[in-house]
Order: structure tokens, then sequence, then C-alpha cells
């Protein structure tokens, strides 16, 4: 995996701002989006590769985004919020979510709330997307400098998959992913985890004749995210579900996959 240096050098900037996935733990994805001074990190389920990250690229953590509880997206806000070294930044997180600690310091929201960060100056649309946790959310940024959607959806909707159904119902997740997927197709997608690869192997199983898990899967790089909506409504056989019924099917399918 090319580090998040890297991978912001090649290209990941497409704005104004740039988004940079830092890895964490073993398939992770802490989101780090910046102005080139400030920044803010969604998700940061660990502290330490946060704060190498920013002290590399000399940016100052501004804010913090979180999408659901799990650890692993969570687990390393208290330490960031511990940082003598800088001020304390405010943390957004669900309305419909206990986050134990951490819920005297984070600024509840819910769909429909709005996220206005001053520095780096960024908007967000606070989308409720349910089903892998009963309280998750998204963050939808309408357009960047350049006109350009983005989405931070956490563990909802991934690179040709979604989340496990943890606590919410296949109902919750297949209402979710149709919101998700009436973004637009220039929507770019950043999720929580790299499955991309794996993801392919499924849904080539499910869909053996569709071309465009075929090509995907014939040149898809690490990292492979973000993705784009329109990407997604071609080859996630999870958004391609036509009903609840189907939807349901395809992830105890995926749940129980061996391939």
């Amino acid at each position: 995996m090319k580090s998040p240096l890297e991978y912001a050098r090649s290209g990941a900037a497409c704005s104004a701002h740039e988004y940079v996935p830092v890895p964490a733990f073993e398939d992770n994805y802490i989101w780090v989006v910046s102005d080139g001074q400030n920044a803010v990190a969604v998700d940061p389920g660990d502290a330490a590769p946060v704060r190498a990250y920013l002290a590399k690229r000399g940016w100052r953590l501004a804010a913090i985004l979180l999408t659901h509880h799990h650890n692993d997206h969570v687990g390393g806000v208290a330490d960031l919020l511990a940082d003598a070294s800088v001020p304390r930044v405010p943390v957004y997180g669900p309305a419909g979510e206990a986050l134990g600690p951490l819920d005297p310091f984070v600024t509840r929201v819910k769909g429909g709330d709005a996220v206005h960060l001053d520095a780096p100056a960024l908007d967000f649309t606070v989308i409720d997307v349910p089903g892998h946790t009963r309280g998750h959310i998204a963050y939808f940024q309408a357009a960047d400098a350049a006109g350009t959607p983005h989405v931070f959806c956490g563990d909802t909707l991934f690179a040709c998959g979604c989340g496990r159904l943890f606590e919410g119902t296949p109902a919750m997740m297949f209402d979710s992913l149709k919101k998700l997927a009436g973004l637009g197709n220039a929507t770019r997608v950043y999720c929580g985890h790299e499955y991309t690869k794996a993801n392919l192997v499924f849904a080539a199983h499910v869909e053996p004749d569709n071309a465009d898990v075929k090509d995907y899967a014939s040149k898809v790089k690490v990292p492979s995210v973000p993705s784009t909506i329109g990407l997604e409504k071609r080859i996630n056989p999870f958004v391609r579900a036509k009903s609840v019924e189907e939807f349901a099917s395809r992830r105890s399918a995926k749940d129980n996959f061996k391939g």
C-alpha cells in the first residue's frame, strides 16, 4: 500500500483541498481533508497515524467527524483531544449513538443537519444511513472548489460492497444505499476500509456476466478509494439490488462467502 504522502503527491489533490486516506490497523482508512494548513479527520480510530501524518505535512488538526460508534472509527479521538499542543477541536458525531467517554465532547448531528467548518472551509449535509449500526450517518459535501461532490460514508457503503448488518435491518441498509446512490454519479465515495478486491470476487460470483465488474477487477489498485457513485451503480451488487429481499439474500450470501 502506498503511504498517504505518496498517494497525495500522485494526484489525490482534486481541488483546493486534499482528500487523503491515512491507513490504520489492518485495512482501515482515516480520511484527512486539508486546505494546506488546517485539516479535518474523519473517523480517527487510531491517533498515532493521524498525528504522524499531520506532523509530516505541517497541518493543524481543526475538526473531527465521526460516522458511527465502532472503536476502529472513534478509538483515537480521546488521544487527539488530549494533545496539549493544539486547542480543543470540535467533534461531530451521530445523534443516535452513544459514544461513551466521548459523549461530553461531541456535537450531535442527524440527517438534514448542516456542519460548517471555517478552517478548512468545508460545508457538509448530514445523511442518516443506518444498517451497519442503527445511528450511522454520512457527511455529504455538495461541491468542492472544482464542483465535485464528496461523501464520507464510514462503513455503510464500501467500494463494491456494504457494511455488515451488526445492528440494523436489511430494509434499513437497502434504504441507506438508495439514499447514497441518489447523490449523483460524480460523487466521490470515501469509505472506511480497503475491501475492494475481495468485494469484487463476490460481485463476480453474484453477477458473473457483469462486464463492468470484470473490467474493474482487472485494473483496480490499492488504494482503491475514493470510488464514485457512478461506478458503484455499475459494479456494487448491493447498490444494484432491486428489492429489500434481493439485498437481504446478497448480504446473507456475502456473510458466508468463502471465495
